[in-house]
């Protein structure tokens, strides 16, 4: 996880920005507003969040600062208090120790687990079944250089079943028993998500970046989530989908910290150290076996020349339009899924597209390995006594360009084929009730497309050195292309086509692979599929199923080029009833109890009065019901005929009337606010800038109505002819 910090856009190390959602959203259960009455004692629950709704960030940031003014004032009284702010202070470092420790850990013990059952497909290990191929071979002294991979330590199913390896009865049943364990493994993937938790399906970032802005799910980021999501994410990339773990371990990680969060009453980010821990966890555990912390490294033997960046900038071209053909093709597909009948039948979806990807891709050696095999395949730069199909080249004496043999020319078919069976059911395959994660599916495509490119113009430079292109830089038995390097660009060119990413992509595909000196050529190639994709539509992949999914999610890089005004946008409407508001006074308990019934707001304003509108603050419901119940149980004398007010002191009242209901501590006095005639891209900049819940909208300190995110999402939905029903949560 370490290596993937920066995953389409969403940080690992900003999910404490998570803890801080969770914890507001009633996690911890208790907020620090108090309850004025004669107990002065804090209210549980006040402070809090119903599900599905968005947390105010302006609101929580007070609180925390509240919070940390009063340790520091105490901090000066008493030494134990000193104590206190001194953990307090501590306590930030070690939660992102913990959780770096976690994921790290949780990361290494995935891919482990995945590779060993990606083998078991294939056969066992004799000496010890938990062992992979690579593993189990490790310590045979019968493999030879050109056949590593074979010992007697391994065992195809065939050879255990039958007795043999070889011939069509051999290949029958090893090709039986590849379905046999796919359909399985997909099997228990979808039950375990189905049964004990929902959300542990997709990638999780959609997810992840709604709730960095705010949004309440909750147990999106609980302990069964993480549990299933850990063990059903083996389960699907052992099974040969068309997917990949690094998204979700995006959700993985952001799931340990929630939890660990709940140790602790504060907690800091500091991005640097949680990646030092989480690379320490990474080679201490060794996931790679290549005492690297680098998935893919590579080590090219030629730099690459400046007139190469025409062919790199072609596959950014390639990436770009591959993106923008997998988004929408992809949306389409998931549409599908939701409206109509396939949606019901979650089970049998993954099943017949396992057994689909499984019969397909059996044949075919690029397709039947698991995807982060095959990119490291594919990065791979040919020695002269290399083994690989890819390095099928007629025998030379020396490492230079040479002639491609009838090996390579197998291999570049069967990519080719790969290669179209990557895109179409990586489409139908993403989005499924399984974990899938979108990485490695792009990358795979980018890096077969790079790969076909590279080789083809290795041969070009071999038969036509005299070209003007090749004059001066590629002369006859020299090392010009390498092959390897237009894979690692392809593929950098197909995850920004389908992420939108830029600058951060590049970092991770150096971290992936090593290759600094490499940066020109991935940024040429990843800024050119960027401009190519935003020609077709300017949302990646992760923000079109924020919108199929109608979550509240303001798009940071959207602009809003309209020019209506707030007047426009907020409720009510000319045509809608008035607003429903509280006033400071003269409002009895069971009038507000009416109001909130009738309603299904989340928040009320309080003005002077109904007459004048004259604005005081905002209540929330759920402070409201919370801080009445509390009244009526432990107030002695609150019936529905008291008097509730928010103002500073109680008003005269009657001897034999009942005891007014003082709520000004649950009142928000400082509500933001815009006036009627502000326009809407202010309050739109205003909105994302401060991830702000609503604002009410005033003129000349009268209160005119109220604007939420969810209006504000219906507005841009609306201008861009889209159906603003779409938009299901505030």
């Amino acid at each position: 996880t370490a290596e993937l910090c920066v995953c389409e856009g969403v940080p690992i190390c900003t999910c404490s920005f998570i803890l801080s959602s969770s914890r507001a959203a009633g996690m911890n259960g208790n907020g620090p507003s108090k309850f004025v009455d004669p107990l002065e004692d804090p209210l549980p629950g006040v402070g809090t969040y119903e599900d599905f709704n968005t947390i105010d960030w302006v609101r929580e940031k007070t609180k925390d600062r509240d919070r940390h003014r009063e340790i520091t004032n105490k901090s000066k009284l008493s030494t134990v208090a000193l104590l206190h702010s001194i953990s307090d202070a501590f306590s930030g470092w070690l939660l992102m120790l913990l959780v770096g420790l976690m994921s790290g850990a949780l990361a290494g013990g995935i891919d482990i687990a995945a590779h060993w059952l990606t083998d078991m497909k294939e056969g066992v290990c004799l000496i010890g079944f938990w062992f992979n191929h690579e593993h189990c071979c490790w310590t045979s002294n019968e493999t030879t250089f050109k056949e590593r991979d074979q010992c007697p330590q391994w065992q195809s199913w065939a050879e255990l079943i039958t007795g043999t390896s070889e011939g069509p009865f051999a290949y029958i049943m090893n090709y039986l028993m590849y379905i046999f364990w796919a359909l399985l493994f997909a099997f228990l993937a979808v039950t375990l998500v189905r049964a004990f938790a929902p959300y542990a399906c997709g990638s999780g970032i959609p997810e992840i970046k709604t709730i960095l802005s705010g949004f309440i799910i909750r147990g999106y980021l609980g302990k069964w989530t993480l549990i299933i999501k850990t063990i059903t994410l083996v389960l699907a990339v052992s099974s040969g989908l068309s997917l990949g773990k690094e998204g979700p371990l995006v959700h993985v990680a952001c799931c340990c910290a929630n939890i660990l969060c709940h140790l602790f009453t504060k907690y800091r980010k500091n991005e640097a150290k949680r990646r030092e821990v989480a690379a320490f966890t990474l080679r201490s555990i060794n996931p790679f076996g290549n005492s690297r912390l680098v998935l893919f490294y590579v080590e090219f033997h030629a730099p690459w020349h400046m007139l190469e960046l025409a062919p790199f900038i072609l596959l950014g071209i390639f990436g770009g339009l591959w993106g923008a053909l997998f988004i929408r093709a992809n949306i389409a597909w998931c549409r599908r899924r939701k409206t109509t009948r396939l949606g019901h039948y979650p089970v049998m979806e993954v099943l017949v597209v396992t057994a689909l990807t499984a019969v397909v891709a059996y044949p075919n050696s690029y397709t039947r390995m698991s995807g982060a095999e095959l990119i490291s395949e594919l990065f791979n730069d040919c020695s002269l006594l290399d083994s690989s199909q890819l390095c099928g080249y007629k025998p030379v004496s020396v490492l230079a360009d040479r002639p491609a043999g009838e090996g390579l020319y197998t291999a570049l078919w069967q990519l080719a084929l790969a290669l179209v069976f990557k895109i179409m059911v990586t489409v139908i395959t993403f989005g499924m009730k399984v974990p899938s994660g979108l990485f490695i599916p792009s990358m795979a495509v980018g890096a077969i497309a790079g790969r076909l490119l590279g080789v083809g113009m290795e041969q070009l430079a071999y038969y036509h050195h005299d070209w003007f292109l090749f004059k001066g830089w590629c002369s006859p038995g020299a090392d010009c292309i390498t092959p390897g390097l237009y894979a690692m660009v392809g593929a950098a060119a197909c995850l920004g086509g389908v992420t939108r990413m830029t600058v951060s992509l590049v970092v991770i595909m150096f971290e992936l692979t090593g290759g600094l000196e490499y940066i020109v050529p991935l940024m040429a190639a990843t800024m050119t599929s960027k401009w190519v994709a935003d020609a077709f539509g300017r949302e990646g992949i992760y923000e079109a199923h924020i919108r199929l999914n109608g979550y509240p999610f303001l798009e940071p890089k959207e602009e809003f080029e309209h020019s209506s005004l707030t007047v426009d946008v907020m409720r009510p409407r000319r045509s809608d009833p008035a607003l429903a508001v509280l006033t400071q006074e003269g409002m009895t308990v069971e009038e507000v109890e009416a109001l909130v019934e009738s309603t299904r707001y989340s928040g009320f304003p309080v003005v002077v009065s109904q007459e004048s509108q004259r604005l005081v603050g905002f209540v929330f419901r759920r402070d409201l019901l919370i801080s009445i119940d509390n009244a009526r149980k432990r107030q002695e004398g609150v019936v529905g005929a008291s008097q509730v007010v928010f103002t500073e002191h109680a008003p005269a009242h009657a001897a034999d009337a009942p005891p007014p209901l003082r709520l000004r501590g649950i009142l928000d006095l400082s509500p933001f606010t815009v006036t009627d005639h502000t326009p809407m891209d202010i309050t739109v900049d205003i909105f994302r800038k401060l991830g702000l819940r609503q604002c009410l909208v005033t003129h000349n300190g009268r209160l005119l109505g109220i604007i939420t995110k969810k209006d504000i999402l219906k507005h841009m939905a609306q201008i861009a002819n889209r159906d603003p029903d779409s938009i299901l949560f505030n």
